[in-house]
């Protein structure tokens, strides 16, 4: 989402104690969403933790009593149908010609690697007036949900035998890539083997566990995609709000194996009306992932840890990509889809974490907490399962907060850190491998497959000028970390600060060289492991204590998951499901209502239009990131600028949900997914209705700007009659 891997938000806020009558006291807290409450009588809402519904289960029940809406069985299969899942997006069918709708930010990709020399596709936009000249995305799939089987048992019972966490864990992943490899295994003799991919889910931390079997298609090609000033329109400064002005659309068209058009028959027809403030209306996507169903525990140290973390090496990271862009003008085709990437992140898990210290989201949680708690101790049946498992994930997580930063101080795979590095370790692992009689080696090291993995060890696109920018900010991390206790990380810096050592210690440094590596790759372990260059001297002297670290780390987590387990059966029995699980980058369906909201002290309408867009055009004084391409700059007089663009509605999404379809009850396309706003990102654990909103693109801005801006009536025809125009 314009949100994965993923800022501003607000802090938690002083709280003040209050002397009442009767020299009675009590806190009141003053938060984001509430001025003044009293934590102590603060409940938890009906749909706290979301309304991600599975098509396992769907809540028909509720939709009839919510919406009047009673769907059967065939209105949620074709619906499941009509969905695809793309690498970390969601997309749709939406003619019986193979018609893809989906984000132009979900495009990204797909602009850079059919981009021709002398193109910028991102920037100019990219149209096929016939079928022809549609252009093939090279490694692009599309993945559509075609089996649904429930496995629970099978799992469950494997995850039940072993002496400790650690051996349940492995036993139960055991039994994960079993059924995998059967299902696998028995569809490969019946059809052609590249065609499908199953995927065992888990569901309510394990309470649930369902065989998905995906139809993949890997012949996908690219159809329309607008400029990118007008997908990502106000750029950073607009992202994750509202009102927005985005025409975040792009089209792809799915091909057989014949290499015509695939026929399908499964497909959202396309809404005229688009959709009224009132109406329901449902999202179709793939939600990345949640983590509502947490402990209070495991939130804390997501935001006393965890998150922190996370920013500070994106905030790194942003910074370095930023300067080396402006510094280098030509890398920006290469190097602007990952900044974007980490901009998103970045502002996405401050909003997180910005949730996270929000006192009365975290009174909330701690309120359902509390209730689900005494559900269990009420039951002596459930207290004896589930009883200890609160009181032993606060000890975990309390442990995990001693281990982490230390931890990830001496990951140099980690996250943000520089190829330097990441080269070392590497080459550290392989010499140690080497040593190794053939047979005990990873099967990339051996045989004819060795002269492969050597081609491939040294990164294509390593930059000296980019890794060494990378490299100062990450020794500024582990300067902060080790201050000067560290003796490996001393004889490092060798009294040089981050930013002198980095230029010293890349100038020093064989690594950022692939032809010094390659020749330390073609020589013996020993030569490697005796080498004096300063990263592999580091990763050695520091690898052990790197190694017990994540140990201790992994025990802890193999314990976290057990508990999560138990948890998670918990919440099953006490709630079945009445409550949602927790997103998987699986197909769900979003229920809610096309609604504005106040904010700022006024109202968000439900509708934005073209003449907004222009307004902010003209406002900003057409400049950048609110500039226009030639082509929108002066309209043509039939081009209807009251045309809805984007709205707000009240629906559950989350990263991964890009490029989800907005449907009506008639299973008709009246907007596209592309963001939530910013009071939804503490949506990773809590949903609140009444402010959370998902974006969409309106149904009647895109085939209006196909017709008029574009002229590629040969979409609009097919948008609207749901099939090619013969």
């Amino acid at each position: 989402m314009a949100f994965s891997n993923l800022k501003k938000f607000s802090a938690v806020l002083i709280a003040t104690v209050l002397t009442m009558a009767g020299c009675s006291t009590y806190q009141v807290t003053k938060s984001s969403l509430h001025t003044y409450f009293n934590p102590d009588t603060v409940k938890a809402g009906r749909f706290d933790n979301g309304k991600m519904w599975t098509f396992d289960n769907p809540p028909t029940k509720y939709f009839e009593q919510e919406y009047k809406f009673a769907p059967d069985s065939a209105w949620f299969a074709k619906t499941r149908l009509s969905a695809l899942r793309l690498p970390g997006c969601t997309a749709s069918f939406i003619s019986e010609d193979g018609l893809v709708l989906t984000n132009h930010h979900c495009a990204r990709y797909a602009l850079d690697k059919v981009n021709k020399p002398g193109e910028d596709l991102p920037d100019s936009g990219f149209y096929a007036p016939t079928l022809a000249d549609e252009r093939k995305v090279e490694g692009m799939y599309a993945d559509q949900l075609v089996l649904i089987k429930d496995v629970t048992p099978e799992v469950q019972k494997a995850f039940e035998t072993g002496t400790n966490a650690q051996e349940k864990v492995a036993n139960g992943n055991a039994e994960i890539q079993k059924i995998q490899k059967e299902y696998w295994k028995k569809y490969k003799e019946e059809t052609p083997a590249d065609s499908m991919l199953f995927q065992v889910v888990s569901f309510y931390n394990g309470a649930k566990y369902s065989l998905y079997g995906y139809h993949r298609y890997t012949d996908v090609r690219l159809v329309f995609a607008p400029q990118m000033i007008v997908a990502y329109f106000g750029g950073d400064y607009d992202n994750f709000t509202y009102p927005r002005y985005d025409l975040d659309f792009a089209l792809f068209r799915i091909y057989g194996s014949d290499g015509k058009p695939l026929h399908s028959p499964d497909y959202f027809k396309w809404s005229k009306e688009g959709a009224n403030e009132g109406q329901p209306v449902f999202v179709i996507g793939n939600p990345g992932r949640t983590s509502r169903l947490l402990s209070v525990a495991q939130l804390k140290f997501m935001r006393d840890y965890l998150y922190p973390y996370y920013l500070e090496y994106l905030g790194n990271l942003a910074n370095v990509y930023t300067k080396y862009i402006a510094n280098h003008p030509d890398k920006k085709l290469e190097y602007q889809t990952r900044l974007f990437g980490i901009s998103n992140s970045q502002k996405a898990i401050n909003g997180y974490l910005g949730g996270l210290r929000d006192a009365y989201l975290m009174a909330r949680k701690e309120a359902f907490e509390r209730d689900f708690m005494k559900k269990v101790e009420d039951n002596p049946t459930l207290e004896q399962k589930y009883g200890s498992a609160w009181k032993d994930l606060s000890r975990i997580e309390s442990e995990k907060g001693k281990v982490f930063p230390e931890m990830v101080s001496y990951d140099v795979f980690g996250r943000g850190g520089s190829g330097y590095f990441s080269i070392a370790a590497k080459l550290i692992r392989y010499a140690e491998q080497m040593k190794l009689p053939e047979e005990s080696r990873p099967a990339d090291m051996r045989g004819a497959k060795l002269d492969t993995f050597k081609l491939k060890f040294f990164p294509k696109d390593f930059s000296k000028e980019l890794e060494t920018a990378i490299l100062a900010t990450q020794l500024g991390m582990l300067q902060s970390n080790f201050g000067t206790s560290n003796e490996a990380f001393n004889t490092l810096l060798e009294g040089r600060t981050p930013d002198n050592a980095a230029d010293y210690l890349a100038g020093k440094s064989a690594l950022g060289d692939s032809a010094e590596v390659v020749a330390l790759l073609n020589g013996s372990p020993e030569a490697i492991l005796d080498s004096t260059d300063p990263f592999i001297r580091y990763v050695l002297a520091t690898q052990k204590k790197a190694m017990e670290l994540q140990s201790q780390y992994g025990k802890l987590s193999a314990e976290e998951t057990a508990d999560n387990i138990l948890l998670g059966r918990a919440l099953y029995d006490v709630y079945g499901s009445e409550i949602p699980p927790d997103a998987t980058f699986t197909l769900r369906i979003a229920d809610g209502v096309v609604k504005g909201y106040p904010y700022n002290g006024t109202i968000a309408p439900p509708h934005t239009t073209f003449y907004g867009l222009y307004n902010r055009y003209y406002s900003f004084g057409k400049e950048y990131p609110w500039s226009l391409p030639s082509v929108w700059q002066n309209p043509p007089s039939d081009f209807n600028l009251s045309t809805p663009l984007d709205f707000v509605a009240t629906n559950d999404i989350i990263g991964g949900n890009s490029g989800s379809a907005v449907i009506n009850e008639n299973r008709h396309v009246v907007g596209l997914i592309f963001d939530g706003n910013i009071e939804s990102l503490p949506g990773d654990f809590i949903y609140v209705p009444a402010v959370n909103r998902s974006v969409a693109v309106s149904s009647m801005a895109i085939p209006e700007a196909l017709k008029y801006i574009y002229h590629a009536d040969r979409l609009v025809s097919e948008i609207k009659d749901g099939k090619i125009e013969q």
